[in-house]
């Protein structure tokens, strides 16, 4: 009769492919952790930006008297074809809304009050930029505004970039 035992070396062999193939395993399971952690986080950045340029968008769009840039007086429409960080109008309630870029937040302020911050903590906007044509009263353009965004979100390995623009045309008419 044989013995029916297994020997040492096959005994070693098979903790060793197994080992090696846990290790794969866990290797592969470790990323997609950090891939859907990435994408949560992705997401939740695009969502409040998503958020934040429709809000935007949506006051432009009833307001009036766009004022771009931060030269002259916020309440007089102003052009600004080469674009400006500053973006002040009239609401449809009357009432004096100015978005800005301030450090890597998007701010805005009603009528005179502070400055309240649209954007998250975790999104870094690295440039937000208005152009607006048609804002002063002596042509014949419909009011019309442009916004553009760059960032990023996430910090070392983990960082998404992200650019989104819109344009936006004053919904009453201009004539």
């Amino acid at each position: 009769m044989k013995n029916k035992g297994f020997t040492l070396i096959e005994i070693i062999t098979a903790v060793t492919i197994f080992t090696i193939v846990m290790t794969i395993s866990l290797g592969s399971i470790l990323g997609i952790l950090d891939s859907n952690r990435k994408s949560r986080s992705l997401q939740s950045v695009m969502s409040n930006l998503n958020l934040a340029m429709e809000t935007m968008s949506r006051e432009m769009r009833y307001g009036k008297n766009y004022h771009c840039g931060s030269s002259g007086s916020i309440t007089s429409p102003q052009n600004c074809p080469s674009g400006d960080t500053l973006m002040s109008f009239l609401s449809s309630d009357n009432t004096q809304i100015t978005y800005r870029l301030n450090g890597t937040t998007v701010e805005k302020q009603v009528d005179s009050e502070s400055f309240l911050s649209v954007t998250d903590a975790a999104t870094v906007i690295d440039s937000l930029t208005f152009y607006t044509l048609g804002a002063d009263i002596s042509n014949t353009l419909q009011p019309r505004v442009v916004i553009k965004i760059k960032g990023h979100a996430g910090s070392g390995k983990n960082i998404s970039d992200f650019s989104l623009q819109t344009m936006v045309s004053q919904r009453r008419l201009d004539i």
